[in-house]
């Protein structure tokens, strides 16, 4: 009954085993390499590179991780080969490509600029880890005594801004100022809460929103002129649920502003629609302001994706014509850029927007607020908002900011004095001649 124990099989023998193994993978790829039926001489050739691949094998070792690389055949290398050469081919293409420059219908189309040229691709989710920020979207902590000023006073007056309602990147260096630099402050009024919910917009929103503060024009006015401010964004909430969309309140505020200061600081409104109602658009229009803005947001083409279904193109257009009919020096709009536009629908809204009489446009990275709202479609480079900014001031734009961080009222005051200081200088110069 004693049973006879299997004998162990030697490391020699397990090597040759796997050589054996080999040997036969080998004779099969020999066989559909080139050793046709009836033709020896092809068998022959076929039998030599066997024997020097089963040399290979002993010399590698059966063991080793790399074995499976020395079975390429000649195909693959020869493959592999190409594949090296490719990326050169494409590289001296790419190199003569720069030197000879994109033009202006190229940089429409798309067609012949590099991939990475206009923009980079954007995570698919808020999880997605596998791509990172820009370098060139990224901002420091706000901080300074200036901006701590600031800060203090709105809570002591129980005021907002949109620059923290909207998270904008950009609050500190806004609020800061500083020697050359013009401090600028963007107050939200008509309170914190929005009846519209745009798919891109942080602001808490309510169909019936708490009542107006009446004392908010007058509050307002006072934290303005003690900080000694330069220039000034007034923006609001869209308030559908009440009778004048919070026209009279807006008015009221730019007349009290301008009273306060002597008419010395400036004030730039940026309203709501109105749902286009052209006597609450000329009552802000009318009420001192210096510029007038309101931001159509995206693209024609992209509205009723981006926006609230009560906001749209045409009625935003309207909008900005009747302010200026109404004597609004400037008007202003802005659009967002990553949502998915393509490069000929910016061109055409730029067409549209001047055809309107709109004097000032920015252009600004969108970036999303949190999970609910619309995914970044992709990251727009620095190098195509310069060029976005050249086609807007070749079609005659007052003034145009365009930059990955840049917002509606985005350092506002320092572009809008510096460019009209310019326009001084240039028609004294002028006048001198």
């Amino acid at each position: 009954r004693l049973h006879r124990a299997r004998p162990r099989r030697s490391f020699a023998h397990t090597a040759r085993s796997f050589k054996h193994a080999m040997f036969a993978r080998v004779l099969e790829r020999a066989a559909r390499r080139g050793a046709l039926p009836g033709n020896p001489k092809a068998a022959l050739r076929a039998s030599h590179a066997v024997v020097r691949e089963i040399k290979e094998i002993g010399q590698t070792g059966w063991a080793s991780s790399s074995c499976d690389r020395s079975f390429a055949t000649e195909s693959a290398t020869a493959a592999s080969t190409s594949t090296q050469s490719a990326p050169q081919a494409g590289l001296g293409s790419f190199r003569a490509k720069l030197a000879s420059g994109p033009d202006f219908s190229d940089f429409v189309k798309g067609e012949s600029l590099p991939g990475t040229a206009y923009s980079l691709a954007a995570p698919t989710s808020l999880k997605d880890k596998s791509v990172r920020k820009p370098a060139w979207m990224k901002r420091t902590i706000p901080s300074g005594d200036r901006y701590t000023e600031i800060k203090a006073k709105l809570r002591e007056l129980k005021l907002s801004t949109v620059c923290e309602e909207a998270k904008c990147p950009n609050l500190g260096e806004c609020w800061g100022g500083g020697e050359g630099n013009t401090a600028t402050a963007t107050i939200m009024i008509m309170g914190d809460t929005c009846t519209r919910g745009c798919r891109f917009c942080a602001v808490k929103t309510a169909k019936a929103p708490p009542p107006l503060d009446v004392d908010e024009p007058k509050n307002v006015a006072t934290a303005i002129a003690a900080w000694g401010l330069d220039y000034v964004v007034l923006t609001s909430v869209d308030r559908d649920d009440l009778d004048d969309q919070g026209a009279e309140h807006i008015a009221k505020t730019i007349r009290n502003l301008k009273t306060s200061t002597n008419g010395k600081i400036l004030v730039e409104a940026l309203t709501p629609d109105f749902r286009g109602e052209r006597d609450l658009v000329e009552l802000v229009a009318k009420s001192g302001l210096d510029v007038f803005a309101h931001n159509v947001e995206t693209v024609p083409e992209l509205q009723a994706n981006v926006r609230d279904r009560r906001a749209n193109w045409a009625q935003s257009i309207s909008v900005l014509k009747i302010a200026k009919n109404a004597g609004a020096p400037v008007t202003k709009t802005s659009i967002m850029l990553g949502l998915g536009e393509t490069r000929a629908q910016v061109v055409n809204a730029l067409t549209l927007l001047r055809h309107a009489d709109v004097d000032v446009v920015t252009f600004g990275q969108y970036m999303r607020p949190t999970k609910r709202h619309l995914p970044v479609h992709e990251y727009v480079t620095p190098d195509a908002f310069d060029a976005y900014r050249e086609i807007a001031e070749n079609m005659g734009f007052l003034y145009v900011a365009s930059g990955p961080m840049v917002r509606s009222s985005y350092k506002a005051g320092e572009y809008f004095m510096e460019n009209i200081l310019k326009k001084k200088k240039a028609a004294a110069a002028k006048a001198s001649i």
